[in-house]
């Protein structure tokens, strides 16, 4: 039994809104990497779903996924240094605190 592509792009949409809500009403760092995370999962998922449905004998969409979450850990690793160097600065990891680049 296979699932048809819809449920895989419904589930992948509904996340990817998840990420996009998140990233736009959070105030919180850590929260916004989160949500950067929930969207690249997202898109993981439509990787996963249209590899298996355009040609399932390949695994393209899987080895892009992979880099896919290369990336994705590379990106954890880096945003949470650059929120700790921050919080170690101002005490804080909201959003609306870091004006480090203003004049």
């Amino acid at each position: 039994m296979t699932l048809q592509l819809q449920y895989f792009l419904i589930l992948a949409a509904a996340l990817f809104c998840i990420g996009i809500y998140g990233l736009v009403n959070s105030r919180n760092a850590v929260r916004v990497l989160m949500s950067i995370e929930l969207m690249l999962n997202a898109v993981n998922l439509n990787l996963m779903g249209f590899s298996n449905y355009i040609d399932p004998a390949e695994i393209k969409g899987q080895v892009f996924t992979v880099f896919v979450i290369a990336i994705a850990a590379a990106e954890a690793a880096v945003g949470l240094a650059i929120v700790l160097s921050i919080y170690r600065n101002r005490d804080t990891v909201d959003m609306e605190q870091f004006n480090l680049l203003k004049w």
